[in-house]
């Protein structure tokens, strides 16, 4: 998108440490600007009042309302923004609403970085290639790019399904656990719960502290964020 003018992307979520994390995460795709963050469904209202947005990253749960209903005002009101959701929920029929909304992609939590580049950058060949339709091929090849990301890349060594495994392991102890604990109960060792809680935590969606009161080296408990949406 050399030359172009910035993809303005508003950010929705209520939860500050997850709002900051996903404006950085734009913030570092080329093309892509943030026009805005807001922390519920009135702001996000305000904002859209006074500042144009060509996209937002829309979290499902907001304190004041369902991310589709302030989708639906939005589309009452002659809105046309395109919206990619940020979300864990994974209620089908809230899926097949919110592409009846205008929701161009999901994005389920918890992600890294590559997984919202990946659709941010899919997002920007589809408008790239939007009105040059000469034919059905070349509207196909466009929702193609739009609807068939790439898997989503984690770091080297982690795979998707043990990454599901600790993080709901870490949702299900909210007084948080180590690394052992996890490994203990997930039948992993403590050094490869430990690489998935960090990844966690570099994500966003997990902090930690050093557990003190014991003999030794004090080891360090991680928590889930409480932005579990």
């Amino acid at each position: 998108m050399s030359g172009a003018r910035n993809v303005r992307v508003l950010v929705v979520e209520d939860d500050p440490v997850a709002a900051d994390a996903h404006a950085l995460y734009v913030g570092r795709v080329p093309g892509f600007g943030v026009a805005g963050v807001a922390h519920s469904r009135a702001e996000a209202h305000r904002l859209l009042e006074r500042t144009p947005v060509d996209l937002i990253l829309l979290d499902l749960y907001l304190p004041d309302g369902h991310g589709l209903q302030l989708l639906r005002s939005l589309r009452a009101g002659g809105h046309a923004a395109d919206v990619i959701a940020v979300t864990s929920a994974r209620d089908l029929a809230v899926v097949r609403e919110g592409v009846s909304l205008g929701v161009v992609q999901y994005v389920l939590k918890p992600f890294a970085f590559a997984t919202l580049r990946d659709r941010l950058v899919r997002y920007a060949e589809f408008r790239a290639a939007a009105g040059e339709a000469s034919g059905q091929e070349d509207v196909d090849r466009a929702l193609a790019t739009l609807r068939a990301p790439q898997p989503a890349a984690l770091p080297k060594g982690l795979s998707g399904p043990t990454l599901e495994a600790v993080t709901r392991a870490l949702r299900d102890s909210p007084g948080g656990v180590t690394a052992a604990e996890t490994g203990a109960a997930l039948g992993i060792s403590r050094i490869t719960a430990r690489r998935y809680l960090e990844h966690l935590v570099s994500a966003g969606r997990a902090d930690r502290s050093p557990q003190y009161g014991q003999i030794g080296r004090p080891e360090l408990q991680y928590r889930w964020l409480p932005s579990d949406r």
